[in-house]
């Protein structure tokens, strides 16, 4: 079994309102073997809290995100960091278009089917 911390990626179009739609999941093993990301991006239920939503700029905020959590060449000095010290600066207090709730913990035997198993519960919208 694997410890692991997650928090969900928020888009927050208005940060003055506070009103914001669940966007992704960042999950990380505690012992440093896994980090990962997986978005779902509900461009509709984004523009009903603000019409005007650049969704260009939030998908390319996400994709940022997605290529630091893979430590890509060309994601800047914070993708060069351990998966841990890339998790906690992701997870990082912010007020800006892009949040992330709280770190939660947990336990899994495989931590990629955990973050998908995220996704589906928090993220994307109930069939």
């Amino acid at each position: 079994m694997h410890s692991y911390d997650y928090a969900i990626v928020r888009v927050v179009p208005r940060v003055e309102r506070g009103e914001f739609v669940n966007a992704g999941v960042l999950l990380s093993c505690r012992d440093g073997h896994y980090l990962g990301a997986a978005f779902a991006l509900d461009e509709a239920r984004l523009r009903a809290l603000d019409a005007q939503v650049d969704i260009n700029l939030v998908r390319c905020q996400l994709s940022g995100i997605e290529r630091i959590i893979a430590g890509a060449a060309d994601a800047g000095e914070i993708a060069r960091l351990p998966a841990r010290a890339r998790f906690h600066w992701l997870t990082a207090q912010r007020s800006a278009l892009i949040q992330t709730s709280p770190v939660h913990g947990g336990r899994c035997a495989d931590p990629a089917r955990a973050l998908a198993h995220l996704l589906e519960r928090m993220v994307q919208a109930p069939a």
